[in-house]
C-alpha cells in the first residue's frame, strides 16, 4: 500500500502511473489506484489522499476498496477537540468549539524551508482562522482560563485531527514531533484499507479462492 497527494492522480503524471504499473505487474502484482478522502472515515479534516494497493495476481480479485458500510461521519474540529481545548479550564473553549463547526483543512507537516512548525501557507492559516485558530506556530499546551485571542494548537490537538489514537506516542521535540504527525497517513484511513488488503490476502480467502478454480 503506497498513498500520496491527490495531484499523482493528474494527467501529467498518466506516463508515471504506468511505469509503475508495468513494474509491479512483471513482479506478479495488480496495481489499484484510488482518491479516498479521509473524512469519509472519520477523521475531522479535509484530506484526500491518493492510494495504490498492489495485490499478487492470484488474490488480486479479491481486494476490493473500503465501502459505504465503512465510512463514518467526522466531528468538527470544535466537537474533536473541545476537551483538549479545554484541559487547562479555558473560560472561552465552549464558545471556541460552537465556532469551530466544521472540519479543518489539510493539516501539512512543516519543512525545513519554513522553519519552525506552523499550520501551513497563507491560504491555509486563513482557513485556520475561520476556525478561531491561530496557524503561525504549535502551542506547548492548551489555553489558560483568562487566555484571550486565537489559541494555537497542541501537536496531541493535531494528532487528533489526523485520527491517532489518544495513547500514541510521537518521538523528539514539538518540532519533530509535529513534522511526524502532519506528514502522517490518517491511520483510520490506513487501518481501512489495510482490513481489505489482509482479507484479500489471508489464507482463508486463498483457499476459498483456490477451492472456486
Amino acid at each position: 500500500m503506497f498513498e500520496n497527494v491527490k495531484g499523482l492522480l493528474d494527467p501529467r503524471f498518466a506516463a508515471y502511473r504506468a511505469m509503475i504499473d508495468q513494474r509491479l505487474d512483471r513482479l506478479g502484482y495488480r496495481p489499484r489506484w484510488a482518491l479516498l478522502h479521509s473524512s469519509d472515515f472519520g477523521v475531522p479534516q479535509l484530506r484526500p489522499r491518493v492510494l495504490l494497493v498492489a495485490i499478487r495476481k492470484f488474490a488480486a480479485e479479491r481486494f476490493s476498496w473500503p465501502g459505504e458500510a465503512e465510512k463514518v461521519a467526522p466531528r468538527t474540529v470544535g466537537e474533536a477537540l473541545f476537551g483538549l481545548m479545554s484541559a487547562n479550564g479555558w473560560r472561552q473553549a465552549a464558545r471556541w468549539k460552537e465556532a469551530a463547526n466544521r472540519i479543518a483543512p489539510t493539516v501539512v507537516g512543516g519543512s525545513k524551508k519554513h522553519g519552525g512548525p506552523d499550520l501551513g501557507p497563507t491560504r491555509a492559516r486563513e482557513a485556520w482562522k475561520e476556525l478561531g485558530v491561530n496557524g503561525l506556530g504549535i502551542a506547548n499546551s492548551a489555553p489558560e482560563p483568562d487566555f484571550e485571542g486565537m489559541p494555537k494548537l497542541t501537536v496531541p490537538m493535531v494528532a487528533r485531527l489526523q485520527g491517532f489514537p489518544a495513547d500514541w506516542e510521537f518521538m523528539g521535540g514539538k518540532t519533530a514531533s509535529y513534522r511526524q504527525v502532519g506528514n502522517a497517513f490518517p491511520p483510520p484511513v490506513a487501518a481501512a484499507v489495510g482490513r481489505r488488503i489482509l482479507d484479500a490476502v489471508s489464507m482463508k480467502s486463498i483457499t476459498n479462492l483456490a477451492a472456486a478454480e
